[in-house]
């Protein structure tokens, strides 16, 4: 028996566990688990968009089975098996996983409660997004690095025109370590780096105002921003996702609870599966029964029947407790920078992204650069060839061989080596007299396109402008409308005790707010006027009522349509003024006509006065407020292009003032305004030039006009809503004289150098609150007796007054 050679090593286990296990970690954290901060991407995403890029799989081309794609990518770069790769793709392509879908699918690719079917049966084809992630790919904008055999060059990172990171978010779990990162909004995202980009000092509470909070793919709600503000800030925060809902009459006689928009990730089954446990288990009362009429063309439609007799909102309120119709997201924004993870905050997220299109811009540009030169030297060789052709085929026919021509062209005609090339290789068609008129015109491009070039080379300024540019565009040809609701407290009452169930016909006000908000109070008493200010609590429009009735809605293209008080969020009574944080938009409880805004909120008790209503054209009537109980209803018939600005309760004994953007107001007895019925189109009310509008509508008591005044905010027509702040001032009423109805008016302001319209006016009792953007209050000059003085400047943007 032969004696073999043992070759036998004592090592240290301990050791050698300790080496290998940091081998694997490594291999996962780097390769596997977390995205790459310049793109976004994880390794195995990153292949399958470069292998599609390479397969030429555009979105104008057909859609290839999937397998073949898997199989390309796991053969030529991914060392893994099918199934990672597929299921990767599978995620790219999923419109309620990506705010924007990178891959476009055809088949089926799952739903939110099941899996996709096998890639044999399904197809795909870049989506037009990843045209973005990928352009640019060989003009030497990234380096090329070797796949897992050597045999073929994979991108390091992709071009990335797109701040995918922040757009589709990404999750992971590597060792002892994972990530976990919130989808946004791409329009919000590029205003945030072109500002950032501007303004490399920018504080976090100035990028927030372009990138407020997370937009996720599904929509729903966003509850509570401290969590969003904590993340954005150090990388780590959590916020609350809450389904969308509304409560309408599904039958006559019974209410349901109606969820179109779900949290992220949850889906309709997981959801009634929740229910049926919280119902056999006595945390859920009142409900009937649960539907999930969801499909491909209606999208989300979940229908919880709520039994009779129980208070719709206190079952929404304790569906949000027990079910997954609330949940919540942790942000843990950790990605590889220059190959090593670390935790980043939204700042710090931008200016990686930033940094990267930098990079690739200017090596592109001097890509570019390296090749207008090139053939600007060509061109030349060339237009010199023509200018003495005779001579240049004389000596290529007298040479022995190419060789021999070569250095003979290079002598005679003081020519590089190559551009001597490139005329032996011309083609006889080129030596035309149009051929060089083709070529003079081409240098004198290149000429303009290298100094173009070198310019954006040698320029700062330049270089920032080009790289907003491409941000602006991909914003534009991508971008989409928000589709997630950011509340900054919960827009529901807290769940109220098992016996508040059954609701109660208290007495309650419904209030309305500058900027869209609507709650519901459940007191007797009047909301305060005094006390501190608070968030959204600049009051437009308010109505007495109770919990069990229903008020009307008048909306700007002259509609009234009925909403029950119980669908409206209830918020706790306060001393002070109210705050609305706790409300919710009136376009979630409300199925709003299209383009439409809600100009006031009325009673529709048989004893209401007659309504008042003005339009932007000067028209002004007066209804009595008799809807019918089921749909809306015209309550004026407006012309082209007009629409309703207000309606108040206008009596007899009433004041009618109407002011305009020429700064013109009009005060007059709203006896002389006849009551119609609800198909008249009113009557003249103020008479304006062309070109202008009214922009406010209020009625007071005639003997209290000493309490109430005017406010009006003057501002530059040509300026874009919401950028300049404009001057203001507070008047008392009574210091405008009254004149006749259809009249002209007097001044009300006088404009400053600059202003030439007013953005905004208000007629009610003193002292007026002004809100600015995020229902913050803003301060409003002192009252100013003079009739047609200028304003004061305002320190913020108002965007309205109650």
């Amino acid at each position: 028996m032969a004696q073999t050679d043992e070759h036998i090593v004592d090592i240290d286990v301990s050791k050698e566990m300790r080496s290998s296990f940091l081998e694997y970690s490594y291999s996962v954290i780097y390769a596997r688990a977390l995205p790459d901060a310049r793109d976004g991407l994880k390794p195995v995403q990153r292949r399958i968009l470069f292998q599609m890029d390479r397969m030429g799989l555009r979105p104008d081309k057909g859609h290839v089975k999937s397998s073949r794609v898997v199989g390309d990518v796991m053969g030529r770069l991914h060392p893994h098996g099918d199934t990672a790769i597929y299921d990767a793709m599978v995620r790219l392509a999923q419109p309620f996983t990506m705010r924007m879908p990178l891959v476009d699918g055809h088949g089926n690719f799952g739903s939110l409660d099941d899996g996709p079917a096998a890639p044999r049966y399904t197809e795909v084809r870049m989506a037009p997004g990843a045209l973005a992630m990928t352009s640019s790919l060989d003009e030497d904008v990234v380096d090329m690095v070797a796949n897992y055999d050597n045999t073929y060059m994979q991108p390091e990172v992709l071009p990335a025109a797109i701040p995918n990171l922040l757009v589709n978010g990404s999750s992971g779990i590597a060792v002892g370590m994972a990530t976990n990162m919130a989808p946004h909004n791409l329009v919000e995202v590029v205003a945030g780096a072109r500002f950032l980009l501007d303004t490399p000092d920018a504080s976090l509470d100035e990028l927030m105002r372009y990138i407020p909070g997370p937009d996720l793919p599904e929509g729903g709600k966003i509850i509570g921003l401290d969590g969003v503000r904590q993340a954005y800030e150090t990388g780590r925060g959590i916020f609350r996702t809450r389904a969308t809902a509304h409560i309408e009459n599904i039958s006559p006689r019974r209410k349901g609870i109606i969820f179109t928009e779900l949290p992220y990730l949850v889906g309709p089954e997981k959801v009634i599966d929740k229910i049926k446990e919280g119902v056999q288990s006595k945390k859920l009362q009142g409900i009937a029964a649960v539907q999930n009429l969801t499909d491909r063309n209606h999208g989300t439609r979940l229908v919880i029947e709520v039994k009779n007799s129980f208070n719709p909102d206190a079952v929404l309120a304790d569906l949000y407790k027990y079910t997954p119709l609330e949940e919540s997201f942790g942000i843990n924004n950790v990605a590889l920078v220059d190959g090593q993870p670390r935790t980043l905050g939204l700042k710090d997220l931008l200016r990686v992204f930033l940094d990267h299109r930098i990079d690739v811009t200017r090596r592109r540009t001097q890509f570019r650069l390296d090749r207008a030169k090139e053939r600007l030297h060509l061109v030349e060789g060339l237009l010199i060839a023509i200018l003495d052709i005779d001579e240049v085929i004389a000596v290529i026919r007298s040479s022995d061989d190419s060789a021999i021509a070569k250095d003979r062209l290079m002598k005679v005609f003081d020519l590089s080596e190559l551009q001597a090339e490139y005329i032996l290789e011309l083609r006889l068609r080129r030596l035309t007299k149009f051929s060089q008129i083709e070529l003079e015109s081409e240098k004198n491009e290149l000429v303009e396109t290298i100094a173009d070039l070198t310019e954006i080379l040698g320029s700062q300024t330049r270089l920032f402008a080009l790289i907003s540019e491409e941000l602006a565009q991909v914003s534009r040809q991508f971008g989409t409308p928000r589709r997630t609701v950011l509340l900054e407290a919960d827009s529901r009452s807290t769940p109220s005790p098992r016996g508040s169930l059954k609701i109660e016909d208290d007495p309650a006000w419904v209030v309305l707010s500058g900027d869209g908000l609507i709650a519901r109070i459940v007191t007797e008493a009047e909301p305060s006027r005094s006390g501190p200010r608070a968030a959204h609590d600049a009051i437009v429009s308010k109505v007495f009522t109770s919990n069990l009735s229903q008020i009307g809605v008048v909306t700007s293209d002259g509609s009234v349509q009925r909403l029950d008080v119980v669908d409206i969020p209830a918020i706790p009574a306060t001393e002070g003024a109210p705050s609305l944080t706790g409300g919710a938009p009136v376009a979630e409880i409300l199925l709003m006509p299209k383009d439409a805004r809600v100009v006031a909120l009325i009673s529709l008790a048989e004893d209401a006065p007659v309504l008042g209503v003005a339009t932007a054209q000067g028209k002004i009537k007066r209804v009595k407020p008799d809807i019918p109980e089921r749909g809306a209803i015209e309550i004026i018939k407006l012309s082209n292009d007009d629409e309703v600005i207000g309606a108040r309760p206008a009596l007899d004994t009433d004041q009618i003032v109407l002011i305009t953007s020429n700064a013109q107001l009009l005060r007059f007895a709203a006896k002389d305004v006849r009551p119609q019925g609800r198909a008249g189109q009113g009557v003249a009310g103020i008479r304006l030039p062309e070109g202008e509008k009214v922009v406010a509508f209020g009625v007071v008591p005639d003997n209290d006009l000493a309490a109430h005044g005017v406010v009006t905010v003057a501002g530059a027509a040509n300026s874009l809503p919401g950028t300049t702040a404009g001057s203001a001032k507070v008047t008392p009423l009574d210091r405008f004289p009254a004149k006749g109805r259809a009249t002209g008016g007097v001044r009300a302001h006088r404009f400053l150098r600059g202003e030439d319209t007013l953005q905004l006016a208000w007629v009610g009792e003193l002292p007026p609150r002004a809100m600015g953007q995020g229902g913050k209050s803003v301060e409003l000059p002192e009252v100013d007796e003079r009739r047609d003085a200028s304003g004061q400047p305002l320190a913020a943007v108002v965007i309205a007054i109650g």
